[in-house]
């Protein structure tokens, strides 16, 4: 009796783990243990790189909208007072949009809301 080698299911499972592994150097793409650790590193830095992107996003907003208030006279953390005492809710995401696209539109939010707070 020929032994069990598992069959294409297990052959299967390895092809799916080695087409991810695709791009690595060396034996990390085409023995089978090694790669499937550089996959599990990859999806576990894939998978905090998600998270981070989200910091870093703010960062870059927070860091556009403050450039565009000092140029028109105040400060991020001022601005940001301002449109909470006027009532205006625009997030970060369009605020930092607008500062770097549209400084006329981004000037009149400024004036509006440091004249109503």
């Amino acid at each position: 009796m020929p032994r069990a080698k598992r069959g294409f299911k297990a052959r299967r499972r390895r092809n799916r783990v080695l087409k991810f592994a695709q791009g690595f150097v060396a034996g990390r793409r085409r023995m089978w243990r090694r790669a499937v650790e550089a996959v599990h590193r990859a999806w576990m830095h894939a998978y905090r790189g998600r998270k981070n992107k989200k910091r870093l996003m703010r960062r870059l907003w927070i860091a556009r909208i403050n450039a565009g208030a000092r140029i028109n006279g105040t400060s991020y953390s001022r601005l940001v007072d301002a449109l909470g005492r006027a009532g205006i809710e625009i997030d970060r995401k369009v605020l930092a949009e607008l500062a770097v696209t549209d400084p006329g539109a981004f000037a009149k939010i400024v004036q509006t809301a440091t004249a109503a707070a």
